[in-house]
């Protein structure tokens, strides 16, 4: 469901109603009861005025200040669980029209360290959440399980068994590390038990190399390659809230977290 259509089409939709009314169909109302109490609104026009001011502001605010998404998987672990839910800034990137996607108003770029939400290159109609590991000239390697951007190995620093941090969400053979981003320091996990997933790129221009955290259980750069730019949708923020539907509970500590 294309929630963003539904609300660009509900919202024309109740404000050319009211429009219609205001300047076509009251008059005739009133013309032909002579009396504009004499004669109600029909049920569409009230309706239509009263979901149009909802649905516009919905859009606005959805399309041009912050969104909300739902973490569904692990490949951001241990940054974000699942079960989280996250505010997206719509602006940090530039403002772009709803649905068609049109950058109108000019804003940063990604910088490395960054988690961003994007569009699925292969299928735009899904949303991603990755984060940034190289920016436009980069070279990125990741080699037995090591990062390395323009030649000079990322520094990780060993934290311990991830199910010791977080046993509810742990795996086997998964470790915790800081990995120091020229940018940002961030904790990543590994698995020792599987092999890794080596990958090579120099980013082209307009071009974005994304990894998941969880480093053995991500879907991302390495196998499917790039994110352009017109597909970035904002910036990751905070947590506002968290229920792991699949387990059935929540975690309020995490609420108001914000996202490096």
């Amino acid at each position: 469901m294309d929630l963003e259509l539904i609300l660009v089409i509900g919202s024309a939709v109740t404000g050319l109603v009211w429009l219609l009314d205001r300047f076509l169909l009251a008059p005739r109302r009133r013309a032909a009861a002579g009396d504009e109490a004499a004669l109600p609104e029909p049920w569409f026009v009230e309706y239509s005025k009263s979901f149009f001011p909802v649905l516009i502001i919905v859009l606005l605010l959805r399309s041009f200040v912050a969104e909300p998404f739902r973490i569904p998987s692990g490949s951001m672990m241990p940054t974000l669980l699942v079960g989280d839910f996250i505010l997206v800034n719509k602006f940090a990137y530039g403002l772009r029209l709803p649905v068609l996607h049109t950058e109108i108003v000019h804003g940063d770029r990604p910088k490395r360290g960054d988690v961003i939400v994007f569009r699925y290159p292969r299928n735009p109609d899904v949303d991603y959440i990755k984060r940034v590991i190289g920016v436009p000239g980069d070279h990125v390697a990741y080699i037995d399980k090591q990062l390395f951007i323009n030649g000079k190995p990322v520094p990780q620093k060993p934290i311990g068994p991830y199910g010791q941090i977080d046993p509810r969400q742990a795996r086997p053979g998964e470790w915790m590390l800081e990995e120091d981003l020229p940018e940002v320091k961030h904790k990543i996990l590994i698995n020792r038990l599987r092999p890794g997933f080596d990958a090579e790129y120099v980013i082209p221009e307009g071009s974005y190399f994304v990894m998941g955290d969880n480093r053995d259980n991500s879907n991302d750069s390495r196998f499917w390659g790039v994110v352009p730019e017109r597909n970035l949708v904002g910036k990751a923020m905070l947590i506002w809230f968290n229920w792991d539907f699949g387990r059935g509970f929540m975690d309020l500590s995490r609420v108001g977290t914000i996202i490096h």
